[in-house]
């Protein structure tokens, strides 16, 4: 797969699944807008980019607000001509919390991170893969709200993820005339900082008692995936030989979620 001379936006790209995505991207030949909302972990990215002979920029934006995002894309556009490719990755668990406990602003953060920041960074940079003749976007959802809903208190979260789903499947019809794709991955447990940015609160309330068998991973005996994976499936999703291939989800759990849903 080659990526020489194009130009990939990779939000949520300081750690785990979207670094990973963004080093691969590099090796490939990608110039790579290297997002995240701290500014420490976007230029030790790039840094990691440019000693491996790669081309990188560091942005820094909160994805849920429109001028920070605005500004970003345009950044990036500016810095190398055009933007060929979005992973559209950035994302929190938040609260997990029984319905009745969660609150608003609980239930804002996680619906204004995981779903109004994908719409922002689809918003401000389809107009320059049409600009560009075509291109590619790959959306990270989860196997919480497309096939697992076993997870206690994940409502907020599996909300956004459905509806990531749901976007994806809407813009695949709706960009196909500018030969923009479409595709969202769908990752399971995988061994990346996410939980960092969960709170429990209360889940024996919220949960119904579930036996499994041994091994809530059947590929893999229970051992998570890794970034890395993860990673090489959007960049098939992203790459030329993908073409024929839009508006499609792609779980990626080793089959955990046809046991655990």
């Amino acid at each position: 797969m080659s990526f020489s001379e194009q130009v990939a936006l990779v939000t949520g790209a300081g750690s785990g699944i979207g670094k990973a995505t963004a080093l691969r991207l590099a090796a490939e030949g990608c110039a790579v807008g290297v997002l995240t909302h701290t500014p420490e972990d976007a230029e030790q990215v790039v840094r990691e980019i440019e000693a491996q002979g790669g081309r990188a920029l560091a942005l820094v934006a909160d994805v849920s607000n429109a001028e920070q995002v605005e500004q970003a894309v345009g950044e990036l556009a500016g810095n190398f001509g055009r933007i060929d490719h979005v992973f559209a990755n950035a994302g929190i668990n938040g609260v997990w919390s029984p319905i009745d406990e969660l609150t608003p602003d609980e239930w804002d953060r996680t619906v204004n991170t995981n779903l109004r920041g994908t719409y922002l960074t689809l918003h401000h940079a389809v107009p320059h893969l049409k600009r560009a003749g075509g291109g590619a976007i790959v959306i990270t959802a989860s196997v919480n709200g497309t096939r697992i809903f076993s997870n206690a208190g994940a409502t907020a979260y599996s909300c956004t993820k459905a509806a990531q789903v749901a976007m994806t499947k809407m813009l695949a019809l709706e960009l196909a005339k500018f030969r923009i794709r479409v595709n969202v991955v769908c990752p399971g447990k995988i061994e990346t900082n996410i939980e960092d940015s969960t709170t429990h609160r209360d889940p024996e309330i919220a949960g119904e008692p579930v036996e499994y068998p041994e091994g809530k991973i059947p590929l893999t005996d229970g051992e998570p995936g890794t970034a890395d994976g993860v990673a090489d499936l959007v960049l098939f999703l992203l790459s030329d030989r993908a073409r024929h291939i839009t508006g499609t989800p792609v779980w990626i759990d080793g089959a955990e979620s046809l046991l655990v849903g």
